[in-house]
């Protein structure tokens, strides 16, 4: 079984910029893909970011796209979302997910597992 524990989220202001994390346990990191999800209040979870095994592949949602980057440290069992230029839109809990096929998912139907999320406000 795999754990997924996001860290990181807090309030900021527009402009600003944040970095999350989120540590895994169990499992074998190394091999996973690994993405970043959020779900604002009254909306569907939207992908944010995804990373392959490696870290050789990215793939990036249109409305984080140039500003989000997703990147790990398979030494740490850890995945990184570094965020700048937020915006109050961004505002959202985010969750980490952990895909073990070798696959680069963008469809939160494919993750096989989350985190419990961390809560990311963005403030004008």
């Amino acid at each position: 079984q795999v754990q997924l524990v996001e860290s990181g989220g807090g309030l900021v202001q527009a402009g600003g910029s944040l970095r999350l994390s989120c540590a895994a346990s169990g499992g074998t990191f190394s091999s996973y893909s690994m993405g970043w999800f959020r779900q604002a209040p009254g909306k569907e979870r939207e992908f944010v970011a995804a990373i392959s095994w490696s870290g050789g592949s990215t793939a990036y949602g249109i409305s984080v796209k140039g500003r989000f980057t997703i990147s790990r440290d398979n030494a740490k069992n850890t995945v990184f979302l570094q965020m700048i230029s937020l915006k109050p839109e961004d505002t959202a809990v985010y969750y980490c997910a952990a895909e073990t096929l070798p696959t680069l998912p963008t469809a939160e139907v494919y993750y096989d597992y989350w985190g419990q999320g961390t809560q990311v406000t963005v403030s004008s």
